[in-house]
């Protein structure tokens, strides 16, 4: 996959409780994904960390919210440099906590849009995300980005999601954490997340197939999101909220092999990633190896099964 891939840091810590995502970005800079892209093929090109205009204290009827104008500043100027960097080649941004796809999503979105293509996300998450800033109890925004960009109500604060996405073009896969609140509004917009209990019982290749399949037929764009917990706390610790059971080694690899072979992926999101929790830069490594195997990285040639 010779891309240009265009590397868009987004030191974002504000839309969590545990201070440490905000060096994400200079831990995958540091275990070197720019060097590993390059020895795929890819032009790598590093437009360093976005930095957002200070903005007013925003207010929310919500009390547990917090960081609420800090989180929005941080959305309007991902969503500028996501948007930009769309146009230019395939944009990984590096993370910085979840509620920075708040922003990187909505940039998506708009460059999707211009230029007539439907977009579809794939969430690839212990968590579905899909609280508001009403529904939340922990005041986390980091919980509340799949809402956003799913269109729901209670977002007035934010700017406007450019082109709300579809129920059946949003996968959430791997999920094994889902609140009341978040399960009650999922059913309600129509969104049935493959959990792990669907994985454990189909295995990875079907889910992801059916929904990759989805997206080539609508000649669609697809946004990946990959979170840090998607993964099994056993191999990627570098995260403030772990949850058992989730991907191991082996099928987080195939997943992402999965994605290079559909030649569908327009641009990806890393999260999550808490150095300050790291075993050695164990996780951020992890990551970078992920993002290879994406971008192509692979053992041994395999035959195309179709011919």
């Amino acid at each position: 996959m010779n891309q240009h891939c265009i590397l868009v840091g987004a030191p974002v810590d504000s839309g969590q409780s545990n201070p440490g995502c905000l060096m994400g970005p200079a831990s995958y800079r540091v275990a070197g994904l720019a060097g590993t892209l390059s020895e795929l093929g890819c032009s790598v090109e590093d437009r360093g960390d976005v930095a957002p205009r200070v903005s007013e204290a925003g207010t929310c009827t919500n009390a547990a919210v917090h960081h609420l104008g800090e989180t929005i500043s941080w959305t309007q100027a991902l969503a500028d440099a996501a948007e930009q960097a769309m146009a230019a080649g395939f944009p990984i941004f590096l993370g910085g906590d979840h509620s920075l796809s708040l922003g990187t999503v909505a940039g998506v979105a708009a460059h999707a849009r211009k230029h007539a293509r439907p977009l579809f996300v794939l969430w690839l998450d212990a968590h579905s995300d899909f609280h508001t800033p009403m529904t939340t109890r922990s005041g986390n925004l980091h919980g509340t980005p799949v809402a956003y960009l799913a269109g729901l109500a209670d977002f007035e604060d934010f700017p406007l999601f450019p082109d709300p996405v579809p129920a059946d073009r949003i996968c959430l896969f791997g999920i094994r954490s889902v609140d009341p609140d978040e399960r009650t509004a999922l059913r309600r917009h129509g969104i049935t997340p493959v959990d792990m209990r669907e994985l454990d019982e189909r295995g990875f290749v079907a889910p992801l197939s059916a929904f990759l399949d989805q997206v080539r037929a609508a000649d669609g764009l697809l946004h990946v999101s990959l979170d840090v917990d998607f993964l099994d706390p056993s191999i990627a610790p570098a995260v403030g909220t772990t949850v058992p059971g989730g991907a191991t080694f082996r099928e987080a690899h195939l997943v992402m092999e999965m994605l290079h072979e559909s030649g569908l992926v327009s641009s990806l999101d890393l999260v999550e990633l808490n150095p300050f929790l790291d075993e050695r830069g164990r996780t951020a490594r992890l990551m970078v190896d992920l993002t290879a195997s994406l971008m192509g990285r692979t053992v041994f040639d395999r035959v195309n099964r179709s011919l």
